[in-house]
């Protein structure tokens, strides 16, 4: 794994060393064309949308702190509701604030590796998946695992977010 993972650039190389970290045994991939979308990945790997786990940071309104909704790519994230799960309102992070929360920019968010630790929650839906892929750190990696991996790696709350 350490010959691959050197030929990764510096974010997917960061992620790998995090799922490395975790010990598990999962590979992450640079591939020649765009994963920023659910719908881009999802031909990248030939898998249905669905399988995408998109990570989408927010932050709270009142006290600021960011929070993870790791969504599936054929769901589109009800802040409200996750608001109210949380109890303070919530809005999608700034580009700015993507990057200064998590040292990723948006369209290559993984779901680990990040540079604070951030709540998270999993939408439910991705729990019917076999496998599913999640981004590696860039516009262009990505990673497969299975459902229980992603709550175990990142300690996600399995909600309803869509």
């Amino acid at each position: 794994m350490a010959d691959s993972a050197s030929q990764l650039s510096s974010s997917a190389r960061r992620v790998q060393q995090a799922l490395d970290t975790q010990g598990v045994r999962l590979q992450v991939q640079e591939l020649p064309q765009s994963t920023r979308t659910a719908a881009d990945a999802a031909a990248a790997v030939n898998c249905m949308v669905g399988q995408i786990a998109k990570s989408l940071v927010l932050v709270t309104e009142s006290s600021g702190q960011p929070i993870l909704a790791i969504v599936s790519g054929s769901n589109r994230l009800d802040e409200a509701m996750l608001g109210e799960r949380i109890g303070e309102v919530v809005r999608m992070a700034s580009a700015d604030e993507v990057r200064e929360k998590t040292g990723f920019a948006i369209g290559g968010v993984p779901p680990v590796g990040h540079l604070q630790v951030l709540r998270t929650f999993i939408d439910q839906d991705l729990m019917g998946y076999e496998n599913i892929w999640a981004a590696a750190g860039t516009p262009r990696a990505v990673f497969q695992l299975v459902p229980e991996e992603l709550v175990r790696i990142t300690g996600g709350e399995i909600v309803s977010l869509a």
